[in-house]
């Protein structure tokens, strides 16, 4: 699992490890199915969103799992145990004017950067939305991952799987202007030899500092992940295969790289329903009728 993952498990776990202690459970062995039942509705009454609930089901899920495989407990609660499903809310996709401010126009706000941390914020950018990197999959990023005469990226993703990346011109041209001009204007005697990105610390540029970055050069309130997802349903719009575009995201499940394709089809009819004369949307009244 990759730590933020971890983090997010460990973090549901000592939740409830604090509401089973304040319900006076002595341990796991005293946690049941209607334990569990009544832990997921305290959540509802918290207002806890349906996704943030379903994934707290999953790992109580997990957890348990893992309780009886170690031989800690004779039989699972959590098994049967359901919970709200996580919606159909789809990914953001940037417009065309939002990518346009972060990659060609960026705010005034940062008109008075120091122009290697303009090279830095232009290149990773430009990987996030050209190449669909994970923000964790750029922070890591070492020199040697680097193909500069191929204009590829290796990418190291979940579970150390490895893949090869293509480098748009843009994002090449980026990455080529801030490691012969930006990188040494940031680094430090201290700064680690095996990291493509420094922050202005000289340290190893880390997702923090990319939502920094984000939200100095968005226009609106925008998450790395964003790009990633705009970066999946723009190669769908422009006809890519989803087998191509699963091995690009790094996809294990192809299932997952299908989601895309609802976001491209939705994509698709916002776009006709704003563009065409007669495109009008469907309402249980029937057919939108035209005044005389």
């Amino acid at each position: 699992m990759s730590a933020s993952t971890v983090r997010a498990y460990r973090g549901d776990l000592v939740a409830f490890a604090e509401w089973a202690g304040r319900a006076s459970l002595g341990g796991p062995e005293a946690v049941d199915r209607r334990v569990l039942r009544r832990y997921l509705a305290y959540l509802g009454t918290r207002r806890y969103a349906r996704r943030t609930v379903a994934r707290k089901a999953s790992t109580l899920r997990r957890y348990f799992a893992w309780q009886v495989r170690s031989g800690r407990l004779a039989q699972d609660p959590s098994i049967g145990l359901s919970a709200p499903g996580g919606g159909g809310r789809l990914p953001r996709v940037l417009r065309a004017d939002e990518l346009e401010v972060l990659l060609d126009q960026p705010s005034p706000l940062v008109d008075d950067d120091d122009p290697a941390v303009r090279l830095r914020d232009d290149a990773v950018l430009e990987l996030l939305y050209g190449s669909g990197l994970r923000v964790a999959e750029l922070c890591a990023l070492r020199p040697d991952d680097l193909r500069f005469d191929q204009a590829t990226l290796r990418v190291w993703g979940k579970g150390t799987k490895q893949r090869q990346v293509p480098l748009s011109a843009p994002s090449l041209e980026a990455l080529q202007g801030w490691c012969a001009q930006g990188r040494a204007g940031l680094a430090r005697p201290h700064s680690p030899d095996d990291a493509v990105f420094l922050n202005r610390l000289g340290r190893r540029l880390g997702p923090r500092d990319v939502r920094r970055l984000l939200d100095r050069r968005a226009s609106s309130p925008t998450h790395p992940h964003a790009l990633r997802h705009t970066f999946a349903t723009h190669l769908l719009d422009g006809g890519a295969d989803l087998r191509a575009v699963q091995e690009l995201l790094g996809h294990a499940d192809l299932a997952t790289t299908q989601h895309y394709t609802h976001v491209s089809k939705e994509r698709l009819r916002s776009v006709h329903q704003a563009s065409h004369p007669r495109a009008r949307p469907i309402t249980g009244d029937g057919p939108a009728q035209e005044s005389n």
